[in-house]
């Protein structure tokens, strides 16, 4: 089975002075096009807005970098104004339009990670502006937007003349936007970086799982995710997915070596991520990654709400679970081997420190 599992970085699809949209192209991650996945980064500068749209896809919304305003409104539902910052955590369901704004931020970066089994485009997001230069207005005729929003043709023509740029535009600060109300971040939003740990192993590393305890919307995402800190040189335990899902890894901060390996034993991936990077773990692959001296944070989301994972190392691993003369015979080795190699790794652990 022949992948290109290789990181990569996204490219820029379109922006101006409010900001820019960036994209990961199927066609240079493939694995993004056979999973069904789809990922996208939004960056906007100070006075950014990016317009009001809709996908085709599910997402899971994860901000990387400062602070803003995110308007959504959920099918049939009423506008929710959440204030949102690094860490924050957001699903987004099929069929939700959201708006997104930087009121005062240097700069404001959104990732986007999603499902695009039902998109045009397997691999790829596409969005549908309800305004701006592309928008649905510019599609219908003057004839058909008057009767339908009941408007005159000369209000018409303001409105869909008025719309010059596409997807994102700079306020000059002569319109003041909804301020955020503080219910609406729940169930909306969680935050990545202050939310209680599922994992906390001194000196290796923690993680905050997101799934439908602590933000059911997930659930209508069908998707789960995680954010991960490894500490400086510490390793992150072997271990898959065993409920067949794919894990999608944005590596947030610093950098690291990841190791994956697949079919027949064969190590498919052998590189240096950094931040920036994205790459993908197919299913049932084992996948492993060993933090540099600053450390390394990444964020993931994985094709199930409610992910389970099988490590192999640490006391809960599958080794232990083997009885011993099962792990003499599959390894060929005398019961002083298989002994040496139990009595390691004793602790609960899926994250470990580097060697004193």
């Amino acid at each position: 089975m022949d992948l290109d599992l290789s990181p990569q970085l996204p490219k820029k699809l379109y922006g101006g002075n409010g900001g820019s949209y960036y994209a990961w192209s199927s066609s240079e991650l493939p694995m993004l096009r056979q999973g069904n996945i789809g990922a996208a980064k939004l960056a906007l500068e100070k006075n950014g807005f990016a317009l009001p749209r809709y996908s085709d896809s599910s997402k899971v919304a994860y901000v990387l970098q400062g602070s803003g305003v995110a308007g959504i409104v959920l099918p049939e539902k009423e506008e929710k104004v959440v204030a949102i910052k690094k860490g924050d955590a957001l699903a987004l369901p099929f069929g939700v339009v959201t708006w997104w704004y930087n009121k005062e931020d240097p700069e404001l970066v959104v990732l986007f990670l999603g499902d695009t089994s039902k998109a045009h485009k397997a691999g790829e997001f596409t969005d549908f502006f309800l305004t701006g230069s592309n928008g649905i207005f510019t599609g219908f005729s003057t004839e058909f937007v008057g009767r339908a929003w009941d408007l005159e043709e000369k209000d018409v023509k303001t409105l869909v003349g008025k719309q010059s740029e596409n997807g994102i535009v700079k306020l000059d600060g002569s319109i003041s936007l909804p301020e955020p109300k503080p219910d609406h971040r729940k169930g909306m939003a969680l935050n990545c970086e202050e939310a209680p740990l599922d994992v906390d192993i001194k000196g290796g590393g923690r993680v905050v799982v997101l799934n439908t305890n602590n933000l059911p919307l997930v659930g209508e995402v069908g998707l789960g995710a995680d954010l991960v800190r490894l500490d400086g040189s510490a390793m992150c335990s072997p271990g898959f997915s065993c409920d067949s899902a794919l894990q999608v890894t944005y590596i947030v901060r610093g950098s690291g070596r990841v190791q994956v390996v697949g079919v027949d034993g064969k190590r498919v991936l052998e590189t240096t991520v950094k931040a920036g990077n994205l790459f993908i773990v197919p299913r049932f692959f084992v996948v492993s990654k060993i933090a540099d001296p600053d450390g390394m944070e990444w964020f993931s989301i994985i094709t199930t709400p409610n992910p389970i994972f099988t490590h192999l190392a640490g006391s809960s691993s599958v080794w232990k679970a083997l009885s011993p003369t099962v792990l003499q015979a599959a390894f060929n080795v005398d019961s002083g081997v298989e002994q040496l190699f139990r009595s390691k790794r004793t602790a609960d652990a899926i994250f470990f420190p580097p060697p004193k």
